[in-house]
C-alpha cells in the first residue's frame, strides 16, 4: 500500500453496500480533527428464518432445505446438515461413504477458494475496480482461473448430482455413488490441475506486495481432530488461545449476541472476538499440510502465527493447493479398497443431535431436535461469517488509526480489503432473531 501522507484530518469514508463480497455490508468512518470519532462495521441484510422453516420438516428434508442458505457454501450446510442427523439419531456412516463426503466436500473448498482470490481479491491486488478489466491486462491468468473454477464445478456435479445444492447426500451415506471410472478420469484431471493451480499462485504472488502490512493479535477457532491430518470434516474446537471443546457443546463457543448495528449475531469466546476461516484452520493445523501446500506457504512466507487477516486470502490457495493433492490420495484409497455400494437403512427416533464442520469460510454448526417420528421440533445454525463479524469490527478499530495517513480513498480501499480478505458471505450470517418485548 502507499504510504502517501494525508495533510487533511477530516475523513469521512461511507461504503453503502461493499462490493465484491457475497451480501450487503457497510462501512462507516468519521474522522474528524484527526480524531476517529466513529467506526463501523455493519450488517443491514433482512433476516432469514431457516431455523424456523425446518421445524415440522421430516430429517430427510432438511439438509435440501438448509442448503438453500447459500449458493456457495450449499455443500458444506448438506454436509454439516446431514451429520447432525446422523448424530441425532445416532446412525453410523461407513468408511467409503465418509472418504467420499470429505472428497465432495474438498470440490467446494477449490470452487470457493478460487471464485474468492481469483474474482474478488485480485483486482484490489492489480489496482482494478473489477475482474473484467483483467481479462485483457491478464488474459493467461483470467482462463487459468476460470479453468479451475470450472474443473471444481464438474467435481461437484460428480460427486453431488449438481453444482450446487446436492441431492446424492443422505442420512447414512449417498443416494448415488460415482462409478471406479469416474473416480478415476477426477483424479487424472485433479492431477492436470497441479500445474494451473501453481500458476496461479505465482500470479497472487508477484502483487502479494499489494497486501496490507497489518497484524492483531487474534484468537482463531477451528476444528481440529486427534488423527493428524489438516481436518475440514472432523474434530473439536480448537482456538489458537490453547482452547478445545467438544463439537455438541459448540454453543458455549460461540456466544452469540446482538449489536444495534447488525441485523446477524455475532460471537465471542475467550476474548472480545475471534476469527474463522482459512487462516484460522492454518493457525491450528499447518503442520499437517499436504507437501504442495507446505511449498506455497513457503512461497507467501505464510507461517504458524500469522494475525494478519489480509493473509487469509493467501491461506486460501494454500488449502487449493491441499484438497486438490489429497483428493487425488483419497481416490487411490477408494479404488484400492473398491467402490462397494451400500444399502441404507434408517428408523427415525427421537433426539439432539450437533455437527460442525469447515466451511470455506470457517467452522459451520448446525444443531437438531426431531421427536419419535423423526420431524424437527428446534434447530440452531451459527455461520462462518456471524463469528467474523466482532472480529472485522475490532480490525477496524485498529486499523483506521494506522492507515488513515493513507487520506479518504486509501483508507477505503484498505478497509474493503480487510473486509473481502475474511471472504464473509452476509446474508448467509443474517438468520432468525429471538426478540422478547418487556412492558
Amino acid at each position: 500500500m502507499s504510504n502517501t501522507v494525508q495533510t487533511s484530518k477530516d475523513i469521512k469514508v461511507n461504503v453503502n453496500h461493499i462490493t465484491r463480497v457475497e451480501g450487503h455490508g457497510n462501512i462507516v468512518v468519521d474522522i474528524t480533527d484527526g480524531k476517529v470519532l466513529n467506526c463501523q462495521w455493519q450488517v443491514p441484510e433482512a433476516p432469514r428464518f431457516f431455523e424456523a422453516m425446518i421445524r415440522g420438516r421430516h430429517f430427510d428434508d432438511i439438509q435440501s432445505i438448509v442448503s438453500r442458505i447459500c449458493g456457495i457454501c450449499s455443500i458444506s450446510h448438506s454436509l454439516v446438515a446431514i451429520k447432525a442427523v446422523e448424530d441425532a439419531m445416532d446412525i453410523e456412516v461407513t468408511p467409503q461413504a465418509d472418504m467420499l463426503r470429505l472428497l465432495l466436500h474438498y470440490s467446494e473448498q477449490l470452487q470457493s477458494h478460487v471464485l474468492h482470490v481469483g474474482y474478488l481479491v485480485a483486482p484490489d491486488l492489480f489496482n482494478a475496480p473489477s475482474v473484467v478489466p483483467l481479462v485483457a491486462a491478464a488474459p493467461d491468468a483470467v482462463k487459468t482461473i476460470i479453468g479451475a473454477h470450472r474443473i471444481a464445478n464438474q467435481w461437484s456435479q460428480l460427486l453431488g448430482g449438481r453444482v450446487t445444492h446436492p441431492i446424492t447426500i443422505v442420512p447414512g451415506g449417498f443416494s448415488a455413488i460415482p462409478t471406479e471410472k469416474q473416480l478415476r478420469e477426477l483424479q487424472d484431471t485433479l492431477k492436470a490441475t497441479v500445474e494451473p493451480l501453481v500458476a496461479i499462485v505465482e500470479v497472487v504472488l508477484s502483487v502479494a506486495g499489494g497486501l496490507p502490512a497489518f497484524e492483531r493479535d487474534t484468537e482463531y477457532v477451528s476444528l481440529q481432530q486427534n488423527d493428524p491430518a489438516y481436518t475440514f470434516y472432523h474434530g473439536d474446537i480448537v482456538s489458537t488461545d490453547g482452547h478445545t471443546m467438544p463439537v455438541s457443546k459448540w454453543e458455549s463457543v460461540a456466544n452469540e449476541y446482538v449489536v444495534e448495528q447488525s441485523t446477524a449475531k455475532w460471537a465471542k469466546w475467550n476474548r472480545d472476538s475471534y476469527a474463522v476461516g482459512s487462516l484460522a484452520r492454518f493457525n491450528n493445523n499447518a503442520e499437517h499440510l499436504s507437501p504442495l501446500a507446505k511449498k506455497v506457504a513457503g512461497m507467501f512466507s505464510l507461517e504458524k502465527g500469522c494475525c494478519n487477516p489480509f493473509m487469509n486470502s493467501v491461506a486460501q490457495l494454500v488449502e487449493a493447493a491441499h484438497v486438490v493433492e489429497d483428493a487425488i490420495a483419497i481416490i487411490d484409497t477408494l479404488l484400492t479398497n473398491g467402490l462397494k455400494e451400500e444399502k441404507l437403512s434408517v428408523k427415525p427416533k427421537a433426539g439432539k443431535g450437533s455437527a460442525a464442520i469447515e466451511a470455506p469460510r470457517g467452522i459451520l454448526f448446525h444443531s437438531y431436535e426431531f421427536d419419535k417420528n423423526g420431524d424437527c421440533v428446534w434447530g440452531n445454525l451459527c455461520i462462518p461469517t456471524n463469528q467474523n463479524h466482532a472480529n472485522i469490527q475490532l480490525d477496524f478499530e485498529k486499523l483506521v488509526p494506522e492507515f488513515m495517513h493513507l487520506g479518504e480513498d486509501g483508507l477505503r480501499k484498505t478497509m474493503e480489503m480487510l473486509v473481502r480478505a475474511y471472504d464473509p458471505c452476509i446474508s448467509c450470517s443474517t438468520h432468525m432473531l429471538n426478540v422478547e418485548f418487556v412492558k
